[in-house]
């Protein structure tokens, strides 16, 4: 009996959509709504604990971080955790946490309780992301790769849709507290997720689980001829990489690696500080709560649009000029927020804004996730991801402290659209695979030398 060796890459790449595919993408989605919830919640909450516990706004910035910080760590830590165990056992450990804790961030009864609460929470939220664009990623058929896994993370905006409409319509009546206890939903889900989820496949393979590996393989591909005596294999190239930090700096990885790293600090820079001080900012700007909450909806509509759109843009044209596009465009109008007062033109521009600084995050996890091997995929992505949520911590505390200054305005919608201009700067330096190929050979040679 003959026995066919299979590239897993060939399955993935030449499938055609399925209802496969379409599992995936909706478990992943559902799971980064309420990701995307559990963060966006800070911005209509914290107007409501700076009134109730006093707090200053450069110390509601600094609440705002805790979160942030965690999932610092948690990007660091479960994106190469996943690359060792599995992406799914991953997913499931962080919807435990960040829906288990932020559920009991609804309890705090000051300021400490909270932050430490927000902070565990953040080890969940930050390791969940890198995973779940890895797995989307890992299964997309290539021409439309980039529009799965943008049209799984705009999941993550219509969580910020929800908690804006949440926030106006439940805050008034329950308090902020409801907000937190609506996050324990997936703990719920957790069973059924297990069911319909799949494990890497690349994981699964390099695990020796072929008949696993053959049964996801036909589904994935039911065109293809996949039989008893079929090996699937994961490319001998990818497989010698260790999963840590040290593999993103070789062969010829290294100047991308930093670049991407500048990307993620200055774009979640500026959409952190968008998405944790919009009402403020916008009642500072002379608006009631009520429409600044409507403005955090209309900036995650727009959210919604510029990730599913720019992942469409990205399939036909390259991730890297969309997202120069985005990152000039964000610039500009965000610059421009500040100097507005009509109001339609100010929905438009915040519109434009969450396409722009939401939509090019989404992108960069896209980017960061075809260009990186399977063997520290997770781990490219968990410690870009990583290296922006410093920026990420940094930008509500900026903006905290510009608020805190009194300044007209205008200045702070420049400090916020500022970062967006140097992430597409550090895009255009991004240097093609012919390019990084060319010096890894280099590397090659020299360490042969």
């Amino acid at each position: 009996m003959t026995t066919e060796n299979v590239n897993i890459n060939t399955v993935v790449d030449h499938a055609k959509f399925t209802p496969f595919h379409f599992n995936i993408v909706a478990w992943c989605l559902l799971i980064i709504l309420f990701d995307g919830y559990d963060l966006a919640i800070n911005g209509v909450v914290l107007p409501l604990l700076m009134q109730e516990w006093g707090l200053s706004a450069v110390q509601a910035g600094m609440l705002a971080s805790t979160a942030l910080a965690g999932m610092m760590f948690g990007a660091m830590f479960f994106g190469s955790l996943a690359d060792k165990i599995g992406r799914k056992k991953v997913i499931m450990i962080c919807i435990v946490l960040f829906s288990g804790l932020t559920f009991a961030g609804g309890f705090a009864s000051n300021p400490t309780e909270f932050g430490i609460l927000r902070f565990l929470a953040g080890l969940g939220i930050g390791g969940v992301m890198p995973n779940l664009v890895a797995l989307t990623s890992e299964y997309a058929p290539q021409k439309m790769r980039s529009t799965l896994v943008t049209t799984m993370f705009s999941g993550y905006a219509v969580g910020g849709v929800m908690a804006a409409l949440l926030g106006a319509w439940f805050t008034p009546t329950f308090g902020w507290e409801i907000m937190f206890f609506i996050a324990g939903v997936p703990l719920f889900l957790l069973p059924v997720i297990w069911k319909f989820l799949p494990e890497s496949l690349g994981f699964i393979v390099k695990q020796g689980k072929q008949e696993e590996a053959r049964r996801i393989a036909r589904r994935l591909a039911p065109n293809m001829s996949i039989s008893a005596t079929t090996t699937l294999y994961v490319p001998t190239e990818a497989v010698p990489e260790a999963a840590n930090v040290v593999s993103l700096f070789r062969r010829g990885r290294a100047f991308n690696t930093i670049l991407f790293w500048i990307a993620f600090f200055t774009c979640l820079l500026t959409m952190y500080a968008l998405s944790s001080w919009l009402p403020k900012l916008m009642m500072a700007a002379g608006q009631t709560m009520d429409n600044s909450l409507m403005f955090m909806m209309v900036m995650n509509v727009g959210a919604v649009v510029g990730i599913v759109g720019g992942g469409i843009l990205a399939d036909k044209f390259h991730l890297k000029p969309v997202l120069m596009f985005l990152g000039i465009m964000g610039a500009i109008v965000m610059s421009l927020m500040g100097f507005q007062s009509n109001q339609i033109l100010l929905y438009v521009l915040v519109f434009l804004a969450g396409a722009a600084s939401i939509g090019s995050q989404m992108l960069l996890y896209s980017y960061v996730a075809q260009f990186y091997p399977l063997a520290v995929r997770s781990t490219g992505i968990g410690w870009s991801s990583a290296i922006g949520r410093m920026g990420a911590i940094v930008g509500p505390i900026l903006i905290g402290g510009l608020l805190g200054m009194n300044l007209a305005p205008h200045f702070n919608f420049i400090a916020v659209g500022l970062p967006v201009l140097i992430t597409a700067i550090a895009v255009a330096l991004i240097m093609h695979d012919d390019e990084s190929e060319k010096i890894a050979a280099a590397d090659t040679v020299a360490a042969k030398a």
